[in-house]
């Protein structure tokens, strides 16, 4: 009596079989890497938070690879301000307050007019996040975060100035996409030192702070406010004054400064 023939599978089937297998494993793999998210997402925050503090800290001198950096971040406050006013918003939680956010909230931000908007923000928070350094309850530097674009990206950065509220104290640039070896040029040390001592606004309040062609003459009459530019990065340069001003202006930084140089501000 010979054997019953088998029926091989059908082609259909075989395709529904590994259809079905991919999608469990597909399926499987998106639960695994949504509860990674979930649950690595705190520490990025943490990780975020504490980079972003210890660029405020090397800006204001205060970094120490040896130090705690959150114990170093205690010496630094941050406070909330009006820019239109220039004024400490009180009730408002710095801890709290996420400008960049604010900014995508119609109700909490403004659209910057296309005559001043040199920086290409677009929309800027009606409150901004400061810095300010104390010592023995007076403002000693004060922290200014800043953006702007330059020639294949925005730049972000912050710009501290001394207690005067208009010499600098020094700047840095923590996230950018210039070009390597040319626009990269604003995170270079000895650039970065070329804008200690600078001075923001002339005698009468306007902003002069800004980044030339070249090197910056020695009998240019505003050469106290004149930065070197790099050659073949002219661009990222202009980028970089437009920055300043517009975020140190009226639209930006410049009423809150001048109540720290009226003393209003201690």
């Amino acid at each position: 009596m010979s054997e019953p023939e088998q029926k091989s599978p059908r082609k259909t089937d075989t395709v529904v079989g590994t259809l079905v297998v991919a999608l469990v494993v597909s399926l499987v793999c998106s639960s695994f890497v949504a509860s990674a998210a979930v649950l690595l997402k705190p520490r990025q925050v943490a990780n975020a938070i504490l980079d972003m503090r210890r660029n405020i800290l090397e800006v204001a001198g205060l970094l120490d690879p040896e130090s705690d950096v959150e114990a170093l971040f205690d010496g630094i406050e941050p406070r909330v301000v009006d820019l239109e006013t220039g004024a400490y918003v009180e009730d408002a939680d710095p801890e709290a307050f996420d400008p960049a956010e604010a900014a995508k909230d119609p109700e909490r931000s403004v659209e910057v007019p296309a005559e001043i908007d040199v920086a290409r923000v677009g929309r800027r928070a009606n409150h901004a996040l400061v810095y300010e350094v104390r010592r023995d309850g007076e403002v000693s530097k004060i922290i200014l975060p800043v953006s702007g674009y330059g020639l294949w990206s925005t730049m972000y950065g912050f710009l501290a100035l001394e207690a005067d509220g208009n010499t600098v104290a020094d700047i840095t640039f923590y996230s950018h996409g210039e070009t390597p070896g040319l626009g990269d040029f604003i995170g270079k040390p000895a650039w970065r030192g070329l804008w200690r001592g600078k001075r923001a606004f002339d005698e009468s309040g306007k902003v002069e702070l800004q980044v030339v062609k070249g090197r910056v003459s020695a009998d240019d009459p505003l050469a106290d406010y004149h930065v070197d530019g790099v050659s073949g990065a002219t661009l990222t340069g202009n980028g970089v004054t437009n920055m300043m001003e517009y975020w140190l202006g009226d639209h930006g930084y410049g009423p809150y400064l001048r109540n720290i140089q009226r003393g209003e501000g201690t």
